[in-house]
């Protein structure tokens, strides 16, 4: 049997999972409870009722839910990292350019909040590679894994093994993925367009699956997570059927009581919807950050973008023009200038609650999901 895709949904009161036979998935149910009763309300649940659900990444990984909070840059901070590991999950925290931006938080504070968890970080590649020594810094403190994105990882793959730590590898691309397999990534996360922050062009829903048969064939022990447009259960429980092993989640988080997040992003992003965000490499050129030409820029719409967003040529030739501006926008909270970071699942955000509830809403709606989809009868659905 085919161990990719395996995911089990464990319950005292039921186990659903889905398994491959022949490389094609097939549902299992096994019910110790009324298999009639869709309802998943607190008041339904027997004494020393815990849920979990089990897939080879929360197995390998050793986390009872198989969400990741992204590592996002100026964002997750180490109160959110740990909060997502305490709930659960696996928070990886953001190293971001490893402090060659500018006006980053402080790295070492916030690896104080997740000594003694579980946790990870993650870098932007092409950053880290200009500061090498800050990796091995960091190493220093144990990671469970390094998550590296936007860069080739495979100069860095062989420090991370020799500290311990497992690498993830963000892909946007079948050559990414090669990339990754080569670096002997432990996962990797196919990020689609949707997602906030930097990225490239593929979609989601049609690249998590290749990926998937693409690891099948060629590296069937590499796990897979899923990026780009998860907030909540519905998407859990749709990358776990696309053949996923998790989710890496982060507009959602960005959104949390935890977060870096300003409150007056948050506002902002509470108030649009998925239409009002673009993908652009005009902000980076403006603000003089030289980004690789094959990502782009997914930020909610501002007067900026709307000026700049159809002009990137025009802004590449003004490379840096912003930077200062850009800058003292940031200091006093200008959100017509700076970008206010959030993918399209920004449209599913209405309120910014804690990390740990963020968690068990994801993981309580995906079981009520996937235990009704068993059955193969939707026609309750509204």
């Amino acid at each position: 049997m085919d161990q990719r895709g395996r995911t089990v949904l464990a319950m005292d009161c039921a186990l659903a999972g889905t398994e491959w036979q022949h490389g094609r998935p097939f549902n299992r149910i096994v019910s110790r409870a009324n298999r009639t009763s869709q309802r998943d309300s607190h008041e339904d649940r027997p004494r020393g009722w815990q849920m979990t659900i089990r897939t080879r990444f929360t197995e390998e990984f050793g986390v009872r839910y198989p969400i990741v909070c992204a590592p996002m840059a100026l964002v997750t901070g180490g109160r959110l990292a740990a909060a997502v590991s305490d709930a659960g999950g696996l928070g990886i925290l953001g190293g971001g350019y490893a402090g060659t931006l500018g006006g980053e938080p402080d790295l070492a504070m916030e690896l104080e909040h997740v000594l003694g968890r579980t946790f990870g970080i993650g870098f932007i590649t092409w950053a880290l590679a200009r500061v090498p020594h800050v990796l091995d810094e960091v190493l220093r403190r144990s990671p469970l894994c390094v998550f590296l994105s936007f860069g080739d990882p495979r100069p860095f793959a062989e420090r991370i093994r020799q500290h311990g730590a497992r690498l993830i590898c963000q892909v946007q691309s079948l050559q990414h993925v090669d990339q990754a397999i080569e670096a002997g990534a432990a996962a990797i996360v196919a990020q689609g367009a949707e997602a906030g922050g930097h990225g490239a062009t593929r979609s989601t829903l049609p690249f998590v699956p290749e990926v998937a048969d693409y690891l099948a064939m060629r590296s069937p022990n590499t796990l897979l997570l899923a990026a780009g447009g998860f907030a909540d259960g519905r998407g859990l429980a749709a990358a776990l059927m696309l053949g996923a092993d998790g989710v890496v989640v982060g507009t959602r988080f960005w959104a949390s009581e935890e977060a870096l997040t300003s409150v007056a992003a948050t506002d902002r992003a509470l108030s649009v919807t998925g239409d009002d965000t673009v993908r652009t490499r005009a902000v980076d050129a403006l603000r003089g950050v030289a980004w690789p030409e094959e990502f782009s820029f997914r930020v909610v719409k501002n007067k900026l973008t709307e000026q700049w967003t159809y002009r990137e040529a025009e802004a590449t030739a003004a490379f840096g023009s912003l930077a200062a501006a850009y800058a003292e926008a940031r200091s006093r909270q200008d959100l017509d200038v700076v970008a206010v970071v959030a993918g399209e699942c920004v449209g599913l955000i209405h309120d910014r609650p804690s990390a740990a509830s963020i968690v068990e809403a994801m993981v309580t709606q995906a079981q009520s999901l996937l235990r009704g989809g068993a059955t193969l009868d939707f026609s309750g659905r509204r």
